[in-house]
Formats: C-alpha cells, structure tokens, sequence
C-alpha cells in the first residue's frame, strides 16, 4: 500500500511539474522537442512492427502454397495408385476367368 501511495505522488508530482516547465517558453520548446522524439520512436516502431507482420505474411502465403501443392501432388500419385490397382484387379480378373474356363473345357 505504502508503494502504491508513493507511486500516486510521484505521477501526480510529475504533472505539476511538466505543466510549471511546459508554462516557460523554453520549457514548452523542450517539451515539444521530447514529445516529438517520442512521436519519431513509435512511428519507426510501428513501420518495423508492419515491415515484420509483412515478412509473416509471406512466410504463411508461401507456406500455404508449398503445402497446397504438396496436397496436390498426394492426391494426383493417390489418384494413379488407385487406377493402376483398379487395372491389376481387372487383370486378375480376366486372369482367372480365362483360367477358370480352361479348368471346365
């Protein structure tokens, strides 16, 4: 609790004095001078923080295609795997029709 109070008065003190300095021509300029820094520090955070969310952007898209053709690639080897078993069924089959009717001639 004590820390908390102390933490009040120390915020509340730091409003009386910017607003003594900010009255004083020279103390306005400092401060401007500092709230334009800060204006200059969050606007190169923001570009770096776009410029990373960018290069996300494209890791994800790239990703999703790689794992859209990959996908794609699966399902065309799964599609002639079932055509070529469906081609060694038949040929059992006619194999073993043609043997069958050897069997009764």
């Amino acid at each position: 609790m004590k820390n908390v109070l102390w933490l009040l008065v120390g915020v509340i003190g730091g409003f009386v004095v910017a607003h003594f300095v900010n009255k004083d021509p020279r103390g306005h300029e400092l401060l401007a001078e500092i709230d334009a820094r800060i204006g200059e520090f969050t606007d190169r955070m923001g570009d770096a923080y776009r410029e990373q969310e960018a290069r996300f952007g494209e890791a994800i898209d790239s990703a999703k295609d790689a794992a859209a053709e990959a996908f794609a690639a699966v399902q065309e080897a799964a599609a002639e795997v079932v055509d070529s078993a469906q081609d060694a069924a038949a040929d059992a089959a006619s194999a073993a029709k043609t043997a069958a009717k050897k069997l009764t001639d």
